[in-house]
């Protein structure tokens, strides 16, 4: 019985993923429409999570949706989680990309993260990156604890930064 509740549960997740994107690629469709840009919506699923991209033959027309920064994307990515919660009633953790900026951030990131590993493993001192987003500090806390080292967000949005540490010893 186990089992088939397990599969009918990810069925339901799923369905709701499905769902998330459907209703965020209508917003997205709307705003692209109203903007006058040019864009297709791409939808699937990764990490349990509805994911979202806007792409276009020329992904300049798309920058204004990036801004400085991603912060256009930031913004555009919540009132796009808050266009799906008015429709589902459920908080939504949706991902959303435009013209491949989070995707080629994300490696730009985990190299920054390498590099900050390799300098606490060679000095045994911690290292202090430069502020980031949530987005961007997630990134490194993934690459940091797959290389068993140890990472920490100090300080305040928007300051909020990653400590990459050695880890400790079992004492």
């Amino acid at each position: 019985m186990g089992t088939d509740a397990a599969v009918e549960n990810d069925r339901d997740r799923t369905k709701q993923l499905e769902e998330e994107g459907e209703i965020a690629a209508d917003y997205l469709e709307e705003l692209l429409d109203i903007a006058d840009l040019d864009g297709d919506i791409d939808l699937d699923s990764r990490h349990g999570r509805a994911a979202v991209e806007i792409v276009a033959d020329d992904d300049e027309g798309l920058r204004p949706l990036v801004g400085r920064d991603g912060e256009v994307l930031e913004a555009l990515q919540e009132l796009t989680r808050l266009a799906v919660q008015a429709r589902t009633g459920e908080r939504s953790r949706l991902m959303l990309d435009v013209a491949g900026f989070r995707a080629a951030r994300r490696e730009e990131l985990t190299r920054l993260a390498e590099q900050a590993v390799a300098q606490v493993r060679e000095s045994g001192e911690e290292v202090e990156l430069e502020p980031l987003n949530a987005f961007e500090r997630k990134v490194v806390h993934d690459v940091v604890a797959a290389s068993g080292l140890v990472s920490d967000s100090r300080g305040v949005e928007p300051e909020r930064y990653v400590v990459v540490r050695p880890a400790p010893h079992g004492d």
